[in-house]
């Protein structure tokens, strides 16, 4: 009898061994998918696919996009969520679905990014730019606080919606200054600009890429950059924190991958090499560049306490401003 069983298990220990032996590792099993959580045209899913281009000839795999839109980028999220945590299906993140909404819609979002999701991979950050229309009488940052003070609440302020990067951004910029403007939430942010040159908004929060050609044409003031550095495409543009009473402002759009929590550290980190390969060559960090964004590096778990201490300090401004959607 203890024969047996010795043989027993010395044939299932062989049999796993093979089994597991037979499995291709990762990325040679299939495809790999990157969700992207937004229509496609966008800045992120441009991004995406310069990303999955690199990829599919680094890894020697298909490296396919899957654009999944709505509600603010939270339904890709979520099917990122419920996919095989194997390395195969990951979500383009950036910094509204990921480290907001839950926060401005906790009813609406049906995952929690601080548990559902493994964080992979910094692709790039973005800086935004507060711009004024024409004839509104300032030159700078100091400037619009002024006349804020001084008209509490009739200054408007336009951004791309609830809840957005963008908004949070004019509302952290409204706390430390100690002044008011009324925000004007869009559906989206192609018309902002129009209506900002058109004199219709006073002010507007856009992404830097969106903010430079107008500004550099002359139909838009460039008030102030919102990263720690000021832009080399607008040199010319104070950053936020240069203004007396803002020191240490930084605030940033980014995007990065990420993966369904439970996927094995080992496939994390060869995605992460794979990723900070691609990003580190010179023509990919170059057409970054030029659209107004900061490559990506560091290890995955560097990414991790990154996001962590975004949805930290988005979850307080959410409380403070009471923003709700």
């Amino acid at each position: 009898m203890q024969r047996r069983l010795l043989l027993t298990a010395i044939g299932a220990a062989t049999l796993l061994a093979t089994t597991a032996h037979a499995q291709p590792a990762w990325p040679s099993a299939k495809p790999i998918t990157i969700i992207v959580p937004f229509t496609a045209g966008g800045s992120v899913d441009t991004t995406a696919r310069l990303l999955a281009e690199q990829l599919t000839q680094r890894l020697k795999q298909s490296v396919v996009v899957d654009n999944v839109g709505g509600a603010g980028g939270t339904i890709g999220v979520n099917k990122l969520v419920q996919s095989a945590p194997d390395g195969y299906t990951l979500v383009m993140g950036a910094d509204s679905p990921i480290a907001i909404a839950k926060f401005v819609n906790p009813a609406g979002v049906r995952y929690d990014p601080a548990k559902d999701l493994a964080p992979v991979a910094m692709v790039n950050t973005a800086p935004m730019v507060l711009v004024a229309r024409p004839g509104l009488p300032v030159k700078t940052l100091a400037d619009v606080v002024a006349l804020a003070k001084k008209e509490p609440g009739k200054l408007s302020y336009a951004t791309s919606g609830i809840g957005t990067v963008l908004h949070l951004g004019m509302e952290m910029m409204k706390r430390q200054g100690g002044f008011d403007v009324t925000h004007v939430p869009y559906r989206g942010g192609a018309q902002i600009a129009t209506d900002v040159i058109g004199n219709q908004v006073d002010l507007a929060m856009l992404i830097s890429v969106s903010a430079a050609p107008h500004i550099q044409s002359g139909k838009l003031k460039g008030i102030a950059v919102t990263s720690a550095k000021r832009l080399p495409m607008l040199p010319d543009v104070p950053t936020v924190a240069e203004t007396p009473g803002f020191k240490g402002y930084d605030v940033v759009s980014w995007t990065g991958l990420f993966a369904p929590a439970r996927t094995p550290k080992a496939v994390v980190d060869a995605i992460n090499q794979a990723v900070n390969a691609v990003l580190a060559q010179p023509e990919i960090r170059t057409k970054l560049q030029e659209q107004g964004a900061v490559p990506g590096n560091g290890s995955a778990a560097e990414f991790g306490q990154f996001v962590a201490r975004e949805q930290q300090r988005y979850a307080q401004v959410v409380k403070a401003a009471n923003i709700r959607e």
